[in-house]
């Protein structure tokens, strides 16, 4: 079996320079909460949509420009006002029009503040804060008794509420499913999906599940296998990546080849081509770690980029325009009574149609070797 090393180590990119924001320290400031009422933060909200304003408690504070303020920018009296809150998140209550300087809306960050000037700010909840609600979503459900459950993920499905997703995901889901996930850590999630990944993965249902879960994927027993569709045919047909992955140093959304002096966490996996034509190969993935984006990095590394993984340099082929990635197996023992379980998991349609054309075979029909 051949297989890929690590490359030597890449120079250290510069450090960014800090926002303005965080070179200076703020100012103190006489803060007075004007109460708000509102109904429950637990009212009912729409399925895929952040509640209602009128769904939770906005808290307001106002203070007047102190003389030892007068000329200080707009964010650092809000930083002031409202030490508990990120910069991020007051920035992003600025570009609500959340801000009124002298009764009148203000957006801009850098506006330098006069003596006596009034400042009011609306504290709305963030983002994050609100993601944590219950929101009905069908799942599709290959196994559940009181300590595990195991779905099969379509892909679209965002796994946990993160920007641009506080809503809608399986972690709301979880938390509709059964009472007991609001007391879990992430509702019982211990591993992830990407997006637009589809197939199986596990759930437990009780902090004793959740614990035993975890230990034994950070003991390697959770056995989990890939098909991918991928550009290019490798040059053997099994192979192994063995590759650092970390943080893109460049670019903060991708994952990375990075040596493990640079922060870099091992990660290996074995690659099988069962069929490919002349452009494309079928794959099938076995993992040994679980490094976030592991087999989209490892592959790309490879030459070998996902078929509609913009992110890794995969563009769109074969119909498919989301990432030709699919968990199809996963084996484990039962985390409270210990029987072995396995499960298994066709990939959707649009996948299924392209691996087709690769391989000339259905999925479930493919050469991989069985666990």
């Amino acid at each position: 079996m051949t297989r890929l090393q690590a490359p030597p180590l890449h120079p250290k990119p510069e450090p960014e320079p800090k926002p303005e924001s965080e070179s200076e320290p703020a100012e103190p400031a006489r803060t007075v909460q004007i109460p708000s009422t509102a109904r429950d933060f637990a009212a009912s909200t729409d399925e895929h949509d952040p509640p209602a304003e009128d769904t939770y408690v906005i808290e307001q504070r106002q203070v007047l420009v102190a003389p030892e303020q007068h000329g200080l920018r707009l964010d650092k009296v809000l930083v002031a006002m409202a030490p508990e809150f990120s910069r991020s998140h007051l920035q992003h209550l600025l570009g609500q029009g959340r801000v009124q300087v002298d009764g009148l809306q203000a957006r801009v960050a850098s506006r330098r503040l006069k003596v006596g000037q009034r400042v009011r700010l609306e504290l709305a909840p963030t983002e994050e804060s609100l993601a944590y609600v219950a929101q009905p979503i069908a799942l599709e459900v290959l196994f559940e008794d009181e300590h595990l459950m195991v779905i099969n993920k379509p892909a679209g499905l965002v796994v946990h509420p993160a920007p641009g997703n506080w809503s809608g995901t399986l972690l709301n889901g979880l938390l509709a499913h059964h009472a007991g996930a609001a007391a879990l850590p992430r509702a019982g999630i211990v591993h992830r999906l990407d997006k637009d990944t589809s197939g199986v993965m596990m759930v437990g249902k009780t902090l004793a599940a959740v614990t035993a879960l975890v230990r034994a994927i950070a003991a390697r027993q959770v056995h989990r296998r890939y098909l991918a569709l991928a550009h290019g045919v490798p040059q053997h047909p099994e192979f192994s990546v063995e590759l650092p992955i970390g943080r893109d140093p460049r670019v903060r959304v991708r994952m990375a080849v990075v040596p493990v002096a640079a922060g870099g966490k091992a990660a290996r996996t074995d690659v099988q081509c069962v069929g490919h034509d002349a452009r494309h190969s079928a794959l099938v993935c076995t993992l040994h770690s679980g490094r976030t984006h592991q087999i989209r990095v490892h592959l790309s590394a490879s030459q070998l980029p996902l078929l509609a993984d913009g992110l890794y340099g995969g563009k769109p082929a074969l119909k498919l325009e989301r990432q030709a990635l699919h968990a199809t197996l996963l084996c484990l023992n039962h985390p409270v009574n210990e029987q072995p379980l396995r499960f298994e998991c066709l990939p959707p349609a649009d996948f299924a149609g392209a691996w087709a054309v690769v391989t000339g075979a259905s999925a479930n029909a493919s050469k991989a070797p069985r666990a």
